[in-house]
């Protein structure tokens, strides 16, 4: 009987701490492939500044765990656009990223939807994605209540 009490004790915290550590929002950073990379390592995506199809990596390289804090703002076209600031982790990739893969794109899934393409021109060092514009409403009320906004303390 004792052993039972343990056992369900033990999935009663494995289920708390299953839901707590659940995100509302997914944040994904993708970056460019080879063309002929096979489906195994790539998918195609049509890209919005071209128009073209490119291959992107399946796996990311940035994702929602690795966003602390972001600052939205609205955007001239009726969307919105925001800032992201990156943990240690979140800074080192995009740094590393940003040197290696110059002159490529990055591409940036919010919760499914490809939101922007990144051309890299630069090294990127601060840990900070800006994404111009791209975003509903809907998407900055998920947010929130994933991460806080840039500048304030941790909840």
């Amino acid at each position: 009987m004792r052993t039972l009490g343990v056992l369900a004790l033990c999935l009663t915290v494995a289920l708390t701490l299953a839901i707590a550590k659940q995100r509302h929002c997914t944040f994904r950073v993708h970056a460019q492939a080879n063309p002929h990379d096979t489906d195994v390592f790539s998918m195609s995506t049509r890209a919005r500044s071209s128009g073209k199809d490119v291959a992107i990596q399946k796996l990311p390289w940035i994702t929602e765990h690795d966003v602390v804090a972001f600052a939205p703002y609205p955007a001239p076209d009726g969307t919105f656009g925001a800032l992201f600031q990156l943990d240690e982790h979140g800074r080192v990739v995009l740094d590393t990223l940003s040197l290696e893969r110059r002159g490529g794109f990055l591409f940036v899934l919010i919760n499914g939807r490809l939101i922007t393409e990144l051309q890299i021109d630069k090294r990127v060092s601060d840990g900070k994605i800006y994404i111009p514009s791209g975003l509903a409403a809907a998407d900055i009320e998920v947010m929130k209540k994933d991460w806080r906004f840039i500048g304030r303390r941790k909840r």
